[in-house]
């Protein structure tokens, strides 16, 4: 048995949090000894593993800031982890033999003050790529930071990435990184979904008497893009006579926090941009959706919509075709490493009308859920289930304890 310790900045609802406690939960049914340390928990926002008993978390340094007026946000982030991870070595007595340490890895020199610990870093995307320098002084704090990230993320014994597209991203930005970042794609526990396999939109509050839905799942944050989901479905419905028109409804759902200002913001601008386009009622929000409407939702949808555009890789796609629902995204990122085009969805310029264009097929019939739905449900079996994943990060964790054993 090899004893775990997960190091996370804040064990929310995202994709990246997704993946970090399905590896937990791998491990520990490896036979591993698991624990999370995290920066903030809060119970109710955050998934149900991480509060059930099913993965032991300890939260510390909650009181830190995470941001100065609205500022320095990569700063704070990088501060509430180095104090997790001091905690953690200095004083929890917590016994481990390998940190796996997620995003931030500014952390990681200070996890070294313990000796013969092997570490594993999971880049999602370079941080520094993931922000603006339009001043000077926003020049001078990310080139601090930008070079902090390089040098400590080179610490690290081994590097994981969620895709070969950010693969090629790690290793254009770090130059100065000789080792290639090995891919770990995340996947789907299929056990959580298939236990709400029998749930309707109605068995989960939602009366909506659509038969023909589409779906948008993502964070309310802009990089997520929804606005093109919008503005798609504007397009669609002017293209459509009154009966096809009658049809259809768009439900924009995704991870909502009131603590980050960016979703109460992007929320508001999404409401607004339904009214001008004149489809409010055409259009239901939904915040933090629970995983079993979650699941109806998906199961429910004709096809969903995914936005976003050089998405890392994109869970949410994975999760559509495992029950059956065909994905019209983005042609960049991820998603060209998980969608078939033509197979198991259609992959579309960054435009509203090459997406109204696909969404019109499955109004008029042209394509069949059903058809490319099966498709999409078999490569997700096959290419991304829970037992591939933690095969991988299990191959992974024994060979960096072996290595330690041999040193």
């Amino acid at each position: 048995m090899v004893q775990v310790v997960f190091v996370h900045p804040d064990l929310g609802i995202g994709g990246a949090e997704r993946l970090v406690v399905d590896a937990g939960l791998a491990l520990k049914r490896k036979g591993h000894d698991v624990q999370f340390f995290t920066a903030h928990h809060d119970p109710g926002h955050c998934f149900p593993e991480t509060r059930d008993g099913q993965l032991e978390v300890t939260c510390i340094g909650d009181w830190l800031p995470r941001s100065t007026f609205g500022m320095l946000a990569a700063f704070w982030a990088y501060i509430r982890m180095i104090y997790v991870s001091l905690y953690l070595v200095m004083f929890s007595g917590v016994k481990y033999d390998v940190v796996f340490v997620d995003q931030v890895s500014a952390c990681i020199p200070f996890l070294r003050l313990k000796s013969n610990t092997k570490i594993i870093f999971y880049c999602h995307f370079p941080d520094q790529l993931l922000t603006q320098r339009k001043s000077f002084l926003k020049k001078v704090y990310r080139y601090f930071l930008d070079t902090l990230e390089e040098k400590t993320t080179n610490q690290a014994d081994c590097v994981l990435v969620n895709s070969h597209f950010t693969a090629s991203v790690y290793r254009e930005t770090f130059k100065s990184i000789k080792t290639s970042p090995s891919v770990l794609y995340p996947s789907l526990d299929f056990d959580n979904f298939d236990k709400y396999s029998s749930l309707t939109l109605k068995d989960v509050g939602l009366d909506i008497s659509s038969d023909c839905i589409f779906l948008s799942l993502n964070r309310f944050e802009r990089k997520k893009n929804i606005d093109l989901a919008l503005k798609s479905m504007k397009l669609l419905l002017d293209s459509l006579n009154k009966v096809e028109a009658s049809r259809i409804h768009l439900i924009i759902a995704g991870g909502y926090d009131d603590r980050v200002q960016e979703n109460i913001e992007y929320y508001s601008e999404l409401a607004a941009l339904a009214i001008n386009l004149d489809i409010l009622d055409k259009v239901t929000f939904l915040k933090s959706p629970l995983d079993k409407v979650k699941v109806a939702l998906l199961r429910s949808a004709k096809c969903l919509l995914y936005t976003p555009d050089k998405e890392h890789f994109g869970i949410v796609p994975i999760e559509a075709m495992y029950v059956g629902t065909p994905v019209i995204a983005v042609n960049s990122g991820g998603p060209t490493e998980t969608i078939v085009n033509g197979e198991t969805g259609f992959l579309c310029k960054q435009d509203p009308e090459d997406f109204a264009k696909a969404m019109k097929r499955f109004v008029t019939g042209v394509d069949e859920k059903d058809n490319m739905g099966d498709l999409a449900h078999s490569r997700v079996v096959t290419n991304f289930s829970f037992i591939k994943f933690s095969d991988h990060l299990h191959y992974i964790v024994q060979g960096l304890v072996d290595e330690r054993k041999l040193k």
